[in-house]
């Protein structure tokens, strides 16, 4: 189910491609003139046009596995453009074309160079993507490793975890600061009671991918407790944490989930403090300070109308 509607996404470039396919049969019948069969040569059809065939297959796979954006259009358009190329030089093999008409001969070569060059960019941005994607299985292969308490829902560390975290850096590390920062889900309540705590623990597990995709690998991210999320941050300062924070934020801010096909725009609020204090005093010290920031969050996140 999830190919096909992977495929179902792609639909229009795929009709695209097979309509181009029939395009170039029927521009090489018209402009040439079929060879006799003794003339076929089956070993340059056989390699032509299993070439053609083979990245055909790589594009269904391709697409079938991925969905919309830029690295997508560039494998598809480069493998598209593969398959067309070698399928114009396995044309070639079926009707002689005069000398004089050049096009065939760019069709076959510039195609398949055009393709290449273009598959090539798109594995510079897939190297970028797994570059990405590498860190943030690092971090969560850490949070595994190394975290003894998880959260049922996210699989991050729980509250009990976070003030260990707390103690053990102020007593190893009495000479550096060391920054928290708490995060809250503006009117997450309301998700729950419309859409059912099914939907809004997808919204957690959501919000910490992302939240975890925007820090380095040595801060710690826990859920503290409900929608709140906290943040040990080794060697910054109030400064650092504020603008990290700010930044967190507006990633998540920029999130659209779609929840019982409806969109949902997701805001956070945060608060920041150091590490100067025992867990607990620190903890209350921040959660006031979110509840005195809750009059800034008056629009509950349901359905983000006209976005």
């Amino acid at each position: 189910m999830l190919k096909n509607s992977m495929l179902r996404l792609h639909r229009n470039f795929i009709i695209s491609a097979c309509l181009a396919l029939c395009a170039f049969i029927f521009l090489y019948a018209y402009m040439g003139t079929p060879k006799p069969l003794i003339k076929w040569k089956w070993m340059d059809i056989i390699g032509e046009g299993g070439t053609a065939m083979m990245a055909g297959l790589w594009l269904l796979l391709m697409l079938s596995s991925r969905p919309r954006g830029l690295l997508t259009r560039l494998f598809a358009f480069g493998l598209a453009a593969i398959m067309l190329g070698s399928w114009a030089d396995c044309l070639d093999e079926f009707f002689v074309i005069p000398k004089e008409d050049i096009w065939a001969h760019l069709l076959e070569s510039m195609l398949v160079f055009t393709g290449m060059l273009i598959v090539t960019a798109g594995m510079y941005y897939w190297r970028e993507e797994q570059f990405a994607l590498n860190e943030h299985l690092q971090k969560r292969e850490r949070l595994f490793r190394d975290h003894r308490a998880f959260d049922r829902v996210t699989q991050l560390s729980n509250a009990d975890y976070l003030r260990l975290q707390i103690k053990l850096e102020m007593d190893n590390h009495p000479g550096l600061p060391c920054a928290l920062v708490l995060l809250d889900i503006d009117q997450f309540h309301l998700i729950n009671r419309q859409y059912g705590q099914h939907e809004g623990d997808k919204v957690l597990l959501a919000v910490s991918h992302m939240l975890l995709l925007n820090l380095h690998n040595k801060d710690v991210l826990c859920r503290y407790a409900g929608d709140r999320f906290a943040l040990v941050l080794h060697d910054r300062s109030l400064e650092e944490a504020q603008a990290l924070a700010v930044h967190l934020c507006h990633m998540v801010r920029q999130m659209r989930y779609c929840a019982q096909e409806q969109t949902l725009e997701i805001s956070m609020r945060h608060a920041c403090t150091m590490a100067d204090d025992v867990p607990d005093n620190l903890l209350s010290r921040l959660s006031r300070a979110l509840e005195g920031s809750a009059h800034a969050s008056v629009e509950p996140p349901l359905p983000a109308g006209a976005l």
